[in-house]
């Protein structure tokens, strides 16, 4: 067989078939997903509270417990996210596409170090013996914590976080065994780069003189 098919399929086989079929789910809906949010389209949330619930029950299992905190995050975020994209005034909608400010960016900065701190002290909580690729692991859950407070917000620099965290996680993902979930983030990456150029187009439209 193909090496590269032998790279994902192997970690799979003596995977309970259960978890291979919910992890299957978790990747279609996860990139639908990241599809909407590049479009603009409210159904970024119902579609990621799915990915997003069977990959925190998938972490937990694993006991990878930063990225089952980030998938939960990402499930709370997504009902904030979806309430506050959907509210309108005079029949607009209240939060438009645009960049952060300089408050918005240090808030975004403390979100990420507390990310952290709370990520270590939850695997020193469960007892986890913290390796190299847990680091990595505490790292990118600030990186994407910080990333979704952004989106829910609608906010630019939203796309710069995901895409710099999806590329650390791709080969992170490879690494420990999940051919789907690191296939699915470097999907996700070429969709924020792709969204990434969406926003900002819609924001230089937005402030061209009429």
């Amino acid at each position: 067989m193909n090496p590269i098919f032998d790279f994902f399929l192997e970690p799979y086989r003596n995977r309970e078939t259960t978890l291979i079929v919910l992890e299957a789910i978790a990747f279609v809906f996860g990139i639908a997903s990241v599809v909407y949010a590049k479009r603009e389209n409210i159904l970024v949330y119902p579609t990621g509270l799915v990915a997003t619930i069977i990959t925190v029950y998938i972490f937990l299992q694993d006991e990878l417990m930063g990225d089952m905190m980030m998938n939960f995050y990402y499930s709370v975020m997504s009902i904030y996210g979806w309430w506050n994209w959907s509210r309108k005034k005079e029949n607009k909608f209240v939060v438009p596409i645009s960049r952060t400010n300089t408050k918005e960016k240090l808030i975004g900065f403390g979100m990420f170090l507390l990310t952290m701190v709370v990520t270590y002290l939850v695997y020193k909580g469960y007892g986890t013996e913290i390796t190299p690729s847990n680091y990595i692991d505490i790292f990118t859950s600030g990186v994407f914590f910080t990333a979704m407070w952004f989106m829910a917000n609608k906010k630019l620099e939203n796309w710069t976080l995901w895409i710099f965290a999806d590329i650390i996680t791709v080969p992170l993902y490879a690494y420990r065994g999940w051919g789907m979930l690191s296939l699915q983030y470097l999907i996700f990456t070429i969709l924020a780069i792709q969204g990434y150029m969406a926003w900002k187009k819609s924001i230089n439209k937005n402030l061209a003189p009429a």
